[in-house]
């Protein structure tokens, strides 16, 4: 999944209504059917239904759409949040459309800042640096011209890198496959898999030769194969491999008793911040939780509560990668990719086997 800006999906602004979240204010803007008003994420009116609410990317589309701005928010008009959003998505697009990476001092000559002040601010709003905002895009440009069956030399090149080597050196990580497997949705790629029982419901337990690469969760075998057949949409999946279930009962004894580890290879997909807390997660121990905020924290980026939550969502290896035990400040469940019910169950039995 690609690393955007926060507050970029329906889920995320929606918990950011329901919280009255103030950094999200300058990201977008709200309207309510049933009162035809428009108003900022933090404004302290009386929360909506959920059903009633719809997003905008600006008060201008807003207002364009018939709803008329709330006297308590005012959200049409500027502030220093608002536009300090606009210039950090302006050194976004900059950087998403220039051929070669621009130099920090470049991107700050861009907006007007000082390089300090706007790698603090570009840190604060995105959650990594430029730098790393960087290289994700230029992954990213990989990643669709591999999908569109450009050359690995080709894509490398097309995508702003120097050298293959510099490509080379973070490619499998950042991947999760070699390149050329990757250009062809896993096509030479065997993912061996089982769908079983649970005390969770289903469970698919798929792994690659390097190691699992998901532990999904569903209430039909048929839509979790679904889902793994769109993730490698060209690998050979196998089944009914006598081996192979052996890693898949020490996957189940893990899920039943988390407490007494996993001690298998994981082969991680994902963005550097996500890796980050990924590896973050897997610090907390059973029986513990941990705020967004605490983790944001723990990899440097205070600020980054958001994104720690979007990295969250984007986890494909339930348990292994412990996002359930990530929990919101006030001490609420908060969101979890395979239901709330289902974070509540194993954080219920974390906490009554340690």
């Amino acid at each position: 999944m690609k690393h955007s800006l926060p507050f970029s999906t329906e889920p995320t602004r929606w918990e950011a209504v329901d919280q009255r979240s103030p950094q999200a204010d300058g990201f977008f803007v709200y309207g309510v059917a049933t009162t035809g008003i428009y108003c900022r994420p933090a404004c302290p009116s009386r929360r909506p239904k959920r059903e009633n609410v719809q997003f905008f990317e600006t008060w201008q589309a807003a207002e364009q759409a018939g709803f008329r701005p709330c006297k308590r928010c005012t959200p049409q008009s500027p502030d220093e949040a608002n536009e300090s959003v606009k210039m950090i998505m302006h050194a976004c697009q900059i950087i998403e459309e220039a051929e070669q990476t621009p130099t920090l001092q470049q991107l700050a000559d861009a907006v007007g800042l000082s390089q300090y002040h706007f790698h603090r601010l570009f840190k604060r709003i995105v959650g990594i640096t430029p730098k790393q905002y960087a290289a994700e895009k230029r992954l990213d440009r990989v990643r669709t011209q591999l999908q569109q069956g450009s050359t690995v030399t080709d894509a490398i090149y097309n995508a702003g890198f120097e050298s293959s080597s510099r490509f080379y050196e973070t490619a499998t990580s950042s991947l999760g496959m070699k390149p050329k497997e990757y250009r062809s949705g896993g096509q030479g790629v065997s993912i061996r898999y089982a769908i079983v029982q649970s005390y969770l419901g289903w469970v698919l337990v798929a792994a690659t030769d390097r190691g699992i690469c998901s532990i999904d969760f569903g209430d039909a075998p048929k839509a979790l194969r679904a889902r793994l057949q769109t993730s490698f949409p060209q690998a050979e999946l196998q089944t009914d491999d006598p081996d192979f279930q052996k890693l898949v009962n020490k996957v189940l004894g893990f899920v039943e008793k988390p407490e007494q580890g996993l001690g298998l290879p994981l082969d991680i997909q994902g963005t550097a911040f996500q890796r980050r807390v990924w590896t973050a997660l897997q610090n907390i121990p059973p029986g513990a939780t941990a705020s967004y905020g605490d983790i944001a924290t723990q990899i440097g980026n205070p600020k980054a509560a958001r994104a720690v939550a979007q990295a969250c969502g984007s986890n494909n290896i339930a348990i292994a990668i412990p996002c359930h035990r990530v929990v919101r400040s006030d001490g609420g469940l908060g969101g979890y990719r395979w239901g709330v019910e289902r974070k509540r169950a194993i954080l219920e039995r974390e906490s009554d086997t340690v």
